[in-house]
């Protein structure tokens, strides 16, 4: 067997080799592939916003390049003409069905794969980052839909709440610290409204004690001086205080007042 016959054969045309494929040569159906694996890898490039892995995307665009290979009829007109659809389709369906973490209407996805291709584009056009608005000019989205698509990008990799925040130099801040808390003091403004009007309701010399007691946080022996009165008078005042605004608070279904 001659060396030519042994290895590669020699540089042939795209459509020998695609009739050579069609008439069973396995070996042409590879060397398609090699010839047109810069396409495949540069149409992969266009989704290297989405932080998926560059490899992964090149293998998903080559699958759609073996697809088009074993489909090509040479009435569809110049192979590349049907390869980059085919490869381009392959990828959408990649972020479409398999891809997002976080389930997104489908509308959704297609048009942050839209918007991808407008950052592609507008990157080498404009040699910068393309603006939102850039971007809608660019696909006719408005600047809201652009922006909307954009954050939706976020449910496709999600970050782990233990991740170090990336502004972090040490490294001792994870990104769940920035996450807010619910803030207890919002069911007070609630029980305030609910326990107004019963507030209102007690003698003046009640409500003094109630103030001292828990807005000038004094102790009984405290407020005792100030009223005039004994402590135990004070604790027994206070104790019928709050008996009237828990009654008030368990008719509005809140929680009760502690002394």
């Amino acid at each position: 067997m001659s060396g030519t016959a042994a290895g590669r054969r020699p540089a042939s045309t795209e459509q020998e080799l695609l009739r050579s494929y069609q008439r069973g040569d396995m070996r042409a159906r590879e060397e398609l592939v090699h010839l047109f694996m810069p396409l495949a890898k540069r149409l992969a490039g266009r989704y290297r916003h989405t932080g998926e892995a560059q490899d992964d995307l090149e293998q998903v665009a080559c699958l759609g390049l073996v697809k088009a290979i074993d489909r090509y009829d040479p009435e569809l007109g110049p192979f590349v003409r049907y390869a980059v659809p085919n490869m381009m389709g392959e990828l959408k369906r990649h972020f479409r069905d398999k891809g997002w973490s976080m389930r997104v209407p489908r509308s959704l996805q297609e048009r942050f794969l839209q918007v991808n291709d407008a950052m592609d584009d507008l990157s080498g056009q404009l040699g910068r980052s393309p603006t939102p608005k850039d971007i809608a000019g660019h696909t006719g989205l408005s600047v809201e839909e652009v922006l909307e698509a954009l954050e939706a990008s976020t449910a496709y990799s999600p970050v782990a709440l233990d991740a170090p925040h990336a502004g972090d130099e040490d490294g001792g801040r994870t990104l769940g610290d920035n996450l807010g808390g619910e803030d207890p003091r919002y069911g007070f403004v609630e029980l305030g409204q609910a326990l107004a009007p019963a507030f209102r309701a007690l003698p003046p010399r009640e409500q003094t004690i109630l103030k001292l007691r828990f807005i000038d946080d004094l102790t009984q022996s405290e407020i005792a001086d100030q009223v005039g009165v004994s402590q135990m008078h004070v604790s027994r005042l206070l104790r019928r205080a709050l008996d009237r605004l828990n009654t008030a608070a368990e008719g509005h279904g809140q929680p009760q007042v502690e002394a």
